[in-house]
This record gives C-alpha cells, structure tokens and sequence, in this order.
C-alpha cells in the first residue's frame, strides 16, 4: 500500500489579514534554508519535529510533574522555583536538556496545561485540505483565501503543489509566501496554481546577504525575474531590519529592483522589524546568537516608504 503523501506543519491560523488580500488561512510549513537572525518564527527553521516549552503556562511539578515521570530519555528533571505569573505562587518548572530530547511526544501527551508541546505535526493532502476549507466562508465573503508559507513551503515542494492544485480545484484563490531560495524549476510547476506570491526581499547585496542570512542573493532575485516575465504576480514584502537594510539608499536599490518587475508587483510591504521571536527562540531551546535591537520608529519606516511612493511604487506597512 503507497503511503499518502504528508506535509510537516508547525501552526494553521485562520482570520489572516496580512498574508494576502481579504480574511485568509495561513498555513505555516516547517523547514528553511535561510538563518535570518531576526526570525520571527524560529520553530520554522528545523525540518523536523521539534519540543516547546512555553513557561508561563506550566503549573509546576508539586501539581503535575507527569512530564518527569514519563519521559524515557532522561530528557526532563526538577528545575528552578520561580513565581507563577498568574498567581504568583512559588511553583518548580522542569529543567530540559534539549540534547538528550528525542522529541518521542510523551511528555507533550502527559502535559495537561499544554506548557510542553511538539511543533511540527504531519497532514496528509486530504487532511489540511479539509481543514482550510472548513473556512471558505470568510473567503467568499472578503476575498480572501489560503496562504502556504513557511519556513519555506517551497522546500517541501510535491506537498505544496498538490494543496495548491486541490484549493484551485475547490475556487479557492491561493498565496505563497517564499524566500524564492529554491531552483526555479519547482516555482514553474506551482505557477498556474498559485494567485499571488508573497516575495521576501531581504538585501540587495549579495555578500551583505550571504553575511547576515547565510545564502547569496543571486538565486532568489533570478526566480523573482522570471517569475514576473511568466505572468507571476508579487506583494513583495521587505523586512526593515536596523543596521542591515534600513538605510535610504538600501531602500531605494530594492525599489529600483521592484520597478524592474514593472506590473508583475501588486504591492510592496514594509515589515518593520521586532522582537516578537526571542522569547520563541527560548520555548524550543535555540543557543545561538540572534538579533535583539530596538525596532526602528514610526518616523523612520514613514521616510523609508515616501522613498518607495516617489519611486511611483505601492507601498503598505505591516
């Protein structure tokens, strides 16, 4: 018997206003080749399944500790005492050793209060298919639909393109949000499935990229060109990172570049940097070094998009 072909998915958010036009579905894959150190989702990166731990909504191991006894691989013990954030009582959190966790489950079943969890659970096709269309109708009634992002969705590529054949089969308008680091061979086959890509721009310099985000630019501003030249249709999305790409005439490069794919843009977003995702790094036990900075102010995203609208280039903020 050929067993059915399964997608690695880290969250499903419905009621998505940002990921695409009307009220959306987004669905979030694990996996990607880059390692922007400012990553939102840091629970994307890995193409496995991986163990969370979020702090505030354990109870302590004097009301449960069922994670300590069921555990076989030595993975949990007792931890430090600290104040429970709601109750502030003394309470004892476990203490993980991220090494020795095999990511087996048993302890995410055993946690009623859901402080520890696994990120990354397998759908076959039929499975997210049937979730996703479980809200077509806030779809039809704003024009929205579902987003495949990631991680990279495009690295789990027969997967993506099997759900995005099925949605337009149902009339379902589809978006994919990528990094465009993947052969453009996979982007040809999603193509005449896909309504609109959702392109991160990070740099326009190659060896600042590589620096930073650990892979060279070339790739992705190639399928970028060769998507508008197929008919693809873009929201190109720039992530305002301080020190990085926040400078005038970084801004004004990536515009230049947006103008190139004349009317394949529908728009760009702004994405202002901020550090949402450090607390994230902590819950999956992440020890390597990423970008904590003051998200930049208002005035400064406000002078980096009239850049852009002088370009003669629509731009939004998010």
């Amino acid at each position: 018997m050929i067993e059915p072909l399964t997608g690695k998915i880290y969250d499903i958010q419905g009621f998505s206003v940002q990921d695409g036009p009307g009220i959306r579905t987004t669905v979030f894959l694990k996996g990607c080749p880059l390692n922007c150190p400012w990553c939102h989702s840091p629970e994307s990166r890995l193409f496995q399944s991986q163990l969370s731990w979020i702090s505030m909504r354990c109870t302590g191991i004097g009301k449960c500790g069922r994670c300590l006894e069921v555990c076989p691989n030595q993975a949990l013990s007792p931890g430090k005492t600290v104040k429970h954030t709601v109750t502030q009582e003394d309470i004892q959190h476990v203490r993980i050793e991220w090494n020795n966790c095999k990511t087996c489950g048993a302890c995410a079943a055993a946690c009623y209060p859901k402080a520890l969890t696994i990120c990354g659970t397998d759908y076959t096709v039929d499975e997210l298919v049937a979730r996703v269309s479980k809200d077509a109708p806030f779809y039809e009634t704003s024009g929205g639909g579902v987003t495949i992002s990631g991680g990279e969705p495009l690295c789990q590529p027969e997967f993506t393109l099997q759900c995005l054949i099925r949605l337009k089969e149902r009339g379902i308008h589809t978006a994919l949000d990528t990094t465009g680091y993947v052969p453009y061979d996979i982007f040809e086959r999603i193509l005449p499935y896909t309504d609109l890509f959702l392109y991160d721009l990070k740099h326009m310099n190659s060896d600042a990229h590589q620096a930073v985000v650990g892979v060279r630019n070339e790739l992705i501003l190639e399928n970028a060109r060769r998507l508008a030249h197929d008919g693809g249709k873009m929201q190109i999305r720039i992530p305002v990172i301080p020190r990085f790409n926040d400078s005038p005439e970084a801004v004004e490069t990536t515009g230049e570049f947006c103008k190139s794919l004349k009317d394949a843009v529908t728009v760009i977003q702004l994405l202002p940097y901020h550090n949402l995702g450090v607390v994230k790094y902590q819950r999956i036990g992440g020890a390597e070094k990423i970008l904590e900075a003051v998200p930049p102010p208002d005035e400064k995203i406000a002078s980096l998009k009239r850049i852009l609208e002088d370009m003669g280039l629509p731009v939004t903020v998010h």
